[in-house]
């Protein structure tokens, strides 16, 4: 694919607190406005050339609505001839806006297209465009009751065999690792300061969700998180929320609650922009690309257990890249829960020291529209590092999907 990223941006990811957090009182078309006006301040590209901006976010509502990709583009300050439109693949909605980006300048009906993501979870939360997992779509229901995803994620767990101790480890591992990274300054590339547009003050520099002093014994204290939401009667015929996913995998005889808030992804505001160019417009503008998309991927899988796509998109995209697992040098996998990463990891073989080694969502946070195009800037920012080479990037999404993308270090 000859799809080539310039440059990578985000801002730090915040805590989402309503009307306390840092980000929670400035408009979420701000908060990418400010997102995308770096692109052009760091690569030197004429904003005038963009294509077009195609920006994930999962709750398309109220302020987050309003085709959010387009009135940022009015917010920049940017050309009005510059279009704007907005997507949704839930949690992959970041990374699909740059497979998209992607897909338009290698077929060569654009040259410069800016990728990203938003998402202000201090307004909107969970659920928060209140549709659900099927839009309350009873006959679909009858086929495909969709259990809340802490339900599948548990659900994994029990159906592979993880331990509490097992969750819990990779918890506390998401916390120290993404510590580290803080201490040594690998966010930085990627990273500005969010500020108040009417006063110049800095908001927020630097990512305030992790918990530095996480240990194995504090997360060990911390109750199960959906224990009484699969005890919650939802089903036709009175069954429990478990009853229902026990439905679709029997062999896993209970439903094991092992997820806490502790192995979960965190709720955090942010955004993330990605600048896509084609290979004429790397050409004719003498540009350094940051990495080549070597391929892209979206799946499908089974919407009850909902969290397994990863392993299957990553098979996707690299076998349209010509790649086997072991020739990727960095996996980032989004930490949805514990139980994603370690199912994604034993599925595909891979050893974990090359899977998030600067921590994930679990100590992070995951603004949910956000977190594909967050999580490419890590990626190339590790490589460049390292001096490494090739990365893949994937995220689970709710219903039952997944994407992926491979990157190579320019």
């Amino acid at each position: 694919m000859d799809a080539y990223i310039l440059d990578a941006v985000r801002t730090p990811r915040a805590r989402a607190r309503p009307g306390k957090g840092a980000l929670s009182g400035l408009h979420p078309q701000e908060l990418l406005a400010q997102t995308l006006k770096q692109l052009p301040l760091r690569t030197g590209v004429d904003v005038s050339d963009v294509d077009d901006v195609v920006v994930g976010a999962v709750s398309q509502i109220e302020a987050q609505g309003a085709n959010i990709a387009r009135n940022a583009v009015l917010a920049a300050g940017w050309p009005l001839s510059i279009p704007g439109f907005s997507l949704n693949r839930f949690c992959g909605s970041g990374l699909q806006s740059m497979s998209v980006a992607a897909m338009g300048v290698a077929s060569g009906a654009q040259r410069l297209v800016v990728a990203g993501g938003v998402e202000q979870m201090s307004r909107y939360g969970l659920n928060a465009d209140g549709g659900g997992t099927d839009g309350g779509n009873v006959d679909l229901r009858r086929r495909f009751f969709q259990v809340p995803q802490g339900i599948s994620a548990d659900l994994i767990a029990t159906l592979e065999g993880f331990t509490r101790e097992e969750l819990d480890a990779f918890g506390v591992r998401s916390q120290q690792l993404a510590a580290r990274a803080q201490a040594e300054g690998r966010f930085l590339r990627s990273l500005f300061p969010v500020k108040d547009p009417h006063t110049g003050e800095v908001l927020l520099a630097a990512d305030d969700h992790p918990r530095p002093d996480t240990t194995a014994q504090k997360l060990a204290a911390l109750a199960p998180a959906f224990t009484q939401l699969g005890a919650r009667v939802e089903g036709p015929n009175g069954e429990t929320l478990d009853e229902l996913a026990l439905q679709a995998y029997p062999r896993a005889g209970a439903v094991r609650h092992l997820h806490t808030a502790g192995t979960a992804s965190g709720i955090a505001d942010g955004a993330g922009a990605i600048l896509v160019a084609s290979k004429d417009y790397v050409r004719a503008h003498g540009l350094k690309p940051r990495a080549r998309i070597r391929s892209v991927s979206a799946v499908g899988s089974d919407p009850v257990l909902m969290l397994t796509g990863p392993a299957l998109a990553s098979r996707k995209a690299l076998d349209a890249a010509g790649l086997k697992a072991r020739d990727i040098d960095l996996w980032e996998v989004n930490e949805a829960f514990a139980a994603v990463v370690l199912q994604t990891a034993r599925a595909l073989e891979i050893d974990l020291d090359r899977v998030n080694v600067n921590g994930g969502a679990i100590a992070l946070g995951h603004p949910l529209g956000a977190t594909g195009s967050i999580l490419v800037g890590t990626a190339l920012d590790e490589l460049e590092r390292t001096g490494k080479s090739l990365a893949l990037v994937t995220l689970c999404t709710s219903g039952g999907q997944a994407v992926a993308a491979v990157l190579e270090r320019g």
